[in-house]
């Protein structure tokens, strides 16, 4: 993914926990659907969401020109880097939107009042959450489908740009454009801590 006038991101997406949302998101890709596109909503520690062809979170479509069910992975979490489609409430509503995860550094503490609000994670997503950062309140209810593995800082630095009372940026952050390609087996960059 190019993003106009900052580089690449490249992401590495996981067809094995997540085969319709890397079908859908190919499929929009390589017909170029969002090429051109901006992220229209910037939230500051938390996420970059773009995919939606009317610019402001009501439109857009899957390959199958409608909404489609994703499910979600045990697997794929909301880790600092993760791609997951935007829905409306439900896995079953998941479209072109999609958004790129930057959230916040995590504690021992933040999971304790996450486990006081009922929710549940493994002693892996736990360790990953807490030294890589993410949205760990999001996992069981958005289709994560892949990884940032290259271009994570400039996700980062996306994160910090200025917006509107809507989230929306004050100056357009276009996707020039995407393409898909095989993993070339260069070295994965998934956390920031590898951009140092």
């Amino acid at each position: 993914m190019t993003i106009k006038d900052r580089g690449d991101v490249k992401i590495k997406l996981f067809e094995d926990e997540a085969e319709k949302g890397v079908e859908n998101f190919v499929g929009l890709a390589k017909d170029g659907y969002y090429d051109g596109l901006t992220f229209h909503r910037v939230i500051n520690e938390f996420m970059i969401q773009g995919g939606d062809p009317l610019g402001n979170g009501t439109g857009g479509e899957s390959i199958w020109g409608d909404k489609f069910e994703g499910g979600t992975s045990e697997n794929a979490i909301h880790l600092r880097g993760a791609i997951a489609y935007a829905n409306s409430g439900a896995t079953s509503t998941n479209g072109s939107q999609f958004y790129i995860v930057t959230g916040e550094d995590l504690t021992e503490e933040m999971f304790e009042l996450y486990a006081a609000n009922g929710y549940t994670f493994t002693d892996d997503a736990k360790k990953l959450y807490m030294e890589n950062g993410g949205t760990p309140f999001l996992d069981g209810g958005y289709t994560v489908f892949g990884q940032v593995y290259d271009g994570l800082d400039i996700v980062m630095d996306i994160q910090t740009t200025a917006t509107d009372e809507n989230d929306k940026p004050v100056e357009d952050v276009i996707i020039e454009k995407v393409t898909v390609e095989e993993y070339d087996g260069e070295d994965l960059k998934f956390y920031m801590s590898d951009y140092e």
